[in-house]
């Protein structure tokens, strides 16, 4: 009932939280709410040139309630861009660095996500039901409190929920005991590699011929290119009524310009098609034309900005108050001079009013935001109402010094490229086989494939992926002889990078005690002959003497003497077929069957149908033959295979073969 209850978080929105670690009531109630601007004046830089997919980063100060303290809160819808929840989280521990007294929680719908990232690194107790109100970013570094062992007595139990305010008080008084692992510290970090370059990465600019009114809109508010791509994306017939005649953006004076995306978000718009409706007025010229692609995304553009502007009504008349009136806006600038956001410029210059500007539009959006804030829509009416205009001839003008737009190669994806990108993903699971092969048993077992390879097909490309399939054979075997629990498979690389090694007479023993082939090693063939099992043969000698041993020993003889005759009437049924064709024998059985025989030994003397043998199997040969058929069958495609195979850290290179 406790995790129903706590799973509030829509899909795809992420929630994130910041505490003091050391304060009282008084401190907290005083300090945090001045800590929301300074907040955002440090992190202004990085938000001003970002475009959020939904919806933007914002804070607000939360008074304590029940048992989880004051605290500074926020939550983003991302909608279809996981990068924007990222970033969030790149901001968190950029703001935990500068604001050392903060711990920071961030969380979706799918809880502690960020242990998603380090799944194949967290210990076993650490999991979605242990995890809650564990995990902080602090001082810039992923915490996550521990369960005490002995080792080390510091810690909270796994069984417990632990309180935030029990969380806090553990994460000030030990902060070097609740640091996270450095690999998994390491496994969350590369998913924030590359911030805050990445913020100009991810945007993508493109030539577009819209409506004047939209250029200036977009002029003023780069940002509202967002809902507007949104709602073409989102749009159903009911929509697209309203861009039957264009009453907002009528498309008889188009310009071309210069518009920034989001890699997402150009993605959406350019990769739907759509033909517009005859009556809108908008006309593509051919596919051949050289700015198609322009008049294309600049009529999809200009569709989503009119669906926008159809379901709000028009602004009042009267215009908004300056945001210098706002008490809170003096305040937000000086946090904004305090932390170099001028970058020098003198106050009244060009570069100054342009810097001013993009913190106005900002301190709307999440400073001064209220609960009944404007819809994209009434935002993209009040400034065409509010701005002025911008002439056509001026937009013309601007036409020819427009910057050139990016290339949109990315979009093409080609199987080099994802299968590094699934590389990049995986790891240093790709990696496993390679640092395991490492012994001289290993080697061994290489030169022993290699000569195997030579014996059978006499190519060099065999003898060159030796190494490869002999990977593959152990890293089946690994996987096989790892202990599991009821919560599903161990894979082999996360437990041990000991070598594995494999006793075929140990094998043989074990099999022949189970299926009782011989009546004699019934008792003395035990693998884990030991102290133990002497005891066990004098409690059954001792329930013997009671009558009772003799029932149990009669009866588990009956249940091994009828599955050993099970065995072997299959066994006779299937020497009759043709299966054992499709199975690869030992080498040094293979001459003697080239025509179709067994061996003399088991033949001389006696009829062939009493004296045929099951013939010895190669093992690792039928396994890799098998893996290298269904990778095949796979035509490339994600498949069993491929996917046991990749868990493994094993990778294939793909078929060279020609077809």
């Amino acid at each position: 009932m406790d995790a129903l209850q706590r799973r509030v978080i829509l899909e795809d929105m992420v929630q994130y939280k910041l505490f003091l670690v050391q304060s009282n009531s008084q401190q907290t109630d005083e300090h945090l709410p001045q800590l929301v601007d300074e907040i955002l004046a440090k992190v202004a830089p990085f938000l001003i040139q970002y475009i959020w997919q939904h919806q933007p980063f914002n804070l607000k100060y939360h008074p304590e309630k029940g048992d989880v303290p004051a605290h500074i809160e926020g939550q983003t819808q991302f909608g279809d861009n996981v990068e924007d929840e990222w970033f969030i989280v790149y901001l968190l521990q950029q703001i935990t660095e500068a604001f050392p007294e903060l711990a920071a929680r961030v969380e979706d719908n799918d809880g502690e996500f960020l242990l998603i990232e380090a799944a194949d690194y967290l210990p076993k107790w650490l999991n979605p039901d242990t995890s809650e109100n564990r995990v902080f970013f602090y001082k810039g570094e992923l915490h996550i409190l521990p369960c005490p062992s002995k080792s080390s007595p510091v810690g909270i139990s796994k069984d417990v929920v632990p309180s935030v305010a029990q969380a806090l008080a553990l994460l000030s008084t030990h902060p070097v005991a609740c640091r996270a692992s450095p690999k998994i510290s390491s496994a969350v970090m590369q998913r924030l590699a590359g911030y805050p370059e990445k913020i100009k990465a991810n945007l993508h600019r493109a030539h577009c011929f819209i409506p004047a009114g939209i250029a200036t809109v977009l002029a003023q508010r780069p940002d509202l290119v967002a809902p507007a791509v949104s709602a073409f994306y989102l749009r159903d017939p009911v929509d697209l009524q309203a861009c039957r005649s264009f009453n907002t953006f009528p498309p008889d004076a188009l310009v071309l310009a210069s518009v920034t995306f989001t890699r997402c978000l150009y993605a959406q718009l350019q990769q739907q098609q759509f033909i517009s409706d005859r009556r809108s007025g908008f006309t593509l010229p051919p596919r051949s034309h050289p700015q198609y692609k322009a008049h294309e995304l600049g009529m999809k553009l200009a569709h989503g900005f009119e669906i926008l502007c159809s379901k709000c009504r028009l602004p009042s008349s009267e215009p908004d108050a300056p945001v210098s009136c706002n008490p809170q806006w003096k305040d937000f600038v000086d946090s904004l001079k305090r932390n170099g956001y001028f970058r020098g410029e003198l106050e009244g210059s060009a570069g100054y009013k342009e810097l001013a500007r993009s913190a106005e539009n900002f301190f709307k959006q999440s400073v001064a935001s209220k609960s009944s804030s404007s819809s994209p829509g009434e935002e993209v009416l009040q400034l065409l109402h509010s701005c002025n205009p911008l002439k056509l001839e001026e937009l013309k003008k601007r036409e020819a010094e427009l910057p050139q737009e990016d290339s949109d190669s990315w979009l093409d994806i080609t199987a080099q490229d994802l299968e590094r990108m699934l590389q990049e993903r995986s790891g240093g699971r790709a990696g496993v086989g390679s640092q395991k092969s490492g012994s001289t048993k290993q080697t061994q077992h290489v030169k022993g494939a290699e000569e195997r390879g030579k014996e059978t097909q006499g190519d060099k490309e065999e003898e060159e992926g030796g190494y490869s399939l002999v990977a593959v054979s152990r890293g089946m075997k690994d996987f096989l002889s790892a202990m599991s629990s009821h919560e599903g498979a161990e894979l082999p690389w996360s437990s041990s990078a000991q070598p594995f090694s494999f006793d075929p007479d140990s094998m043989a023993n074990a099999l022949d005690r189970l299926l009782g082939s011989k009546e004699e090693e019934l008792d003395s063939d035990d693998l884990d002959d030991d102290d133990d099992d002497d005891d066990e043969e004098e409690e059954e000698e001792q329930e013997e003497e009671n009558g009772l041993s003799g029932q149990a020993e009669m009866n588990e003889t009956e249940t091994l003497d009828g599955l050993r005759k099970y065995m072997d009437q299959m066994d006779q049924e299937l020497m009759s077929t043709n299966i054992g064709q499709s199975f690869n024998l030992t080498n040094h059985n293979k001459a003697g069957l080239v025509n179709g025989s067994p061996p003399a030994s088991a033949t001389d003397g006696l009829p062939a149908e009493e004296t045929e043998e099951i013939q010895p199997l190669d093992i690792d040969l039928n396994l890799v033959t098998n893996l290298l058929e269904s990778l095949s069958s796979q035509a490339g495609l994600a498949g069993p295979a491929s996917n046991l195979l990749q868990s493994l850290g094993i990778h294939l290179p793909p078929n060279s073969d020609p077809a």
